[in-house]
């Protein structure tokens, strides 16, 4: 896992700006802390930076080949878990190996195939192919979208990075924000192509951008598409554990020390016990994480969460003897203010999830210290129909994006009432958010035939795919890489996604409960308590201390007269909420507490030209 970055012109002599290049891959070097490369050429630079996690010794990059008509240079940054398949496959056809890495294999293979290769690789990646012999680069980000990659188009190329902050760093980028920019960043519906910074794009999950003396060009090369399902419930089942064997045992691949995240949930007990299973038949013990915030015993039943954690991680952990350890965090923890920072510098944007994201991140911080790889749960809601507004009919048929009705601090009023009053006018977040949930209708295919139930339950899925789910692999993947953790999601391999996507909503939910097709798929590989258990989101902290801490900090910046968050923020909304009982905080007003103090340490960190024109 590793951080990518790099410039193209073809106007300029870039051979003599490697002080930018420089800067730009320095940016990353938390995503790549054991090593730092740079590919310095007339028209192009190339950057790199190393989580050594395959190959350690043979992996560097930049990589490149010469080849009789020019060289062919390559930054990669993910998994290709086939890549042993591949290599044999390119040493029958003639190819010779210096090194043992996947990153030789995705360059031979684009030696071999060409764009093609895509159509073979299996895994999570974004990588980028400079070809001397074509001058131009090929820029290729995975199938889900697992792992980011950024690019912002110049009169003369490109620039792009794996995160924003590689591209701010080039002096051709201006580090501007608008009212395009900012409505998203209210509206959190994931608009594909969304990156906050003005002239900057997100490139989409299943494409291609190829840069030349033409210009830049975009096409997509994988979509969810819809196909006829034809395997009755056991064939069906019997697939989805197939399928989920044989992605956990090649996540498994990896040279350095490697775990699992463990909630005690349906999700992430499979990927445990699953992982647990195949690492037993090498002789080794899986290890497994939990986060865990001391509050068991003090634990109230909330609309969201039924139960605490603890209990079923403990169960898992007796069951599959996994070498298990828990990170304890407490309220002054989650709430400290350098956690925050380095939370929105990992996320480069300033309305993240609040606590989770902090949580997460000293989760990620504590596991580094003894990993670094882990597997997670991540996505099997998206993929299986998990959450509760799946199973509810009133919730199935709202007018927008169900999440967004269904958690309070994803609603409309959440997302807006702390926003300056005349911004908030002129952004109109609630149209902002009516046009978004049309356009992500209208991309939804469906096959002739199919009832108005099915179509109906097969958009909430494709709206999960596409949106929400894009949304949780960003914050997984930047706050991992923040502490040069690398998390891999077993349940994003395309070849799931694309089987369970097709699967008849009456067979993903065939024992009238969420996840059907998983509970019974792992159910030989679980304890009793976790098959049974209701779906229970990622934790977050019950204790009222926390909103009291949050208050505290809101009401220093309310002291400051002169204080930048409040061209966003309603400075009489901010007074009021410091004043609230703590006891008495929604979890709709903590999360815009939350946003606020996000927004601030985002404005010392960037300091962003605003056009709210």
């Amino acid at each position: 896992m590793c951080g990518i970055t790099g410039w193209v012109s073809f106007e300029s002599d870039l051979s003599r700006r490697a002080d930018v290049l420089d800067a730009m891959t320095e940016t990353m070097s938390d995503r790549g802390p054991d090593s730092s490369g740079t590919y310095l050429r007339q028209r192009v630079g190339l950057g790199h930076r190393r989580l050594a996690v395959i190959d350690l010794p043979g992996g560097a990059q930049p990589m490149s080949v010469d080849t009789p008509a020019g060289e062919v240079a390559l930054v990669y940054s993910g998994e290709v878990y086939n890549f042993r398949e591949l290599r044999e496959q390119l040493v029958s056809n003639g190819h010779s190996f210096r090194t043992d890495s996947d990153t030789e294999v995705v360059l031979r293979a684009y030696l071999e195939w060409g764009e093609k290769l895509v159509d073979r690789l299996v895994g999570m990646y974004a990588f980028a192919i400079w070809d001397e012999r074509e001058q131009r680069l090929l820029l290729v980000r995975d199938r889900l979208g697992i792992k980011p990659l950024y690019f912002y188009p110049t009169p003369d190329g490109v620039v792009f990075g794996s995160e924003p902050k590689a591209i701010l760093a080039n002096p051709m980028v201006r580090n501007v924000v608008d009212l395009d920019g900012l409505r998203e960043l209210f509206a959190q519906t994931k608009t594909p192509g969304w990156a906050l910074w003005k002239g900057m794009h997100d490139m989409q999950p299943g494409t291609f951008v190829s840069v030349d003396r033409d210009g830049l060009r975009q096409r997509t090369y994988w979509k969810l598409s819809a196909t006829e399902h034809t395997d009755g419930r056991d064939e069906t089942v019997a697939r989805v554990r197939e399928l989920l064997t044989d992605i956990v045992e090649h996540q498994l691949i990896s040279d350095v020390p490697q775990c699992v995240l463990l909630s005690g949930g349906l999700d992430s007990s499979s990927i445990t016990a699953l992982a647990a299973e195949r690492l037993g038949l090498r002789g080794e013990q899986v290890r497994s994480f939990a986060v865990n915030f001391g509050e068991e015993d003090n634990f109230v039943p909330d609309e969201l969460r039924e139960t605490p954690d603890a209990p079923f991680v403990r169960d898992v952990v007796a069951h599959v003897r996994s070498q298990h350890r828990d990170v304890l965090l407490d309220p002054a923890a989650i709430s400290d203010p350098s956690v925050r920072r380095a939370t929105v510098a990992a996320r480069d944007i300033p309305v993240g999830f609040g606590d989770l994201d902090s949580s997460l991140y000293l989760l990620f911080k504590g596991i580094r210290e003894h990993s670094t790889v882990a597997l997670s749960g991540e996505a099997a809601d998206e993929v299986f129909g998990g959450y509760p507004w799946f199973h509810h009919e009133a919730m199935r048929n709202v007018e927008t994006f169900p999440w967004m009705a269904a958690i309070p601090p994803m609603g409309l009023a959440a997302r807006s009432d702390h926003i300056e009053r005349g911004l908030a006018r002129r952004l109109d977040v609630a149209t902002y958010t009516a046009d978004q949930y049309s356009t992500a209708l209208a991309e939804v295919e469906h096959l002739d035939g199919e009832s108005e139930a099915e179509r109906r339950m097969r958009t909430l899925c494709h709206l999960h795919l596409t949106r929400f789910m894009r949304t949780l692999l960003d914050r997984k993947d930047r706050l991992s890489m923040a502490v040069g953790l690398e998390v891999r999601v077993p349940f994003c391999d395309h070849r799931l996604v694309e089987y369970v996507y097709n699967t008849p909503w009456e067979l993903k939910a065939f024992d009238g409960r969420e996840k059907s097709l998983l509970r019974h798929a792992a159910s030989h590989v679980l304890p009793r308590s976790v098959v049974e258990r209701v779906k229970s989101p990622y934790p977050s902290p019950q204790n009222p201390q926390y909103a009291a801490l949050l208050q505290q900090q809101i009401k220093e910046l309310v002291a400051e007269p002169d204080a930048p968050v409040f061209a966003l923020v309603d400075r009489g909304w901010a007074q009021q909420a410091v004043e609230q009982d703590p006891t008495t905080v929604s979890m709709g007003a903590r999360a815009n507490l939350e946003r606020v103090l996000d927004l601030h340490t985002w404005l010392e960190l960037h300091s962003p030209e605003l056009d709210l024109g």
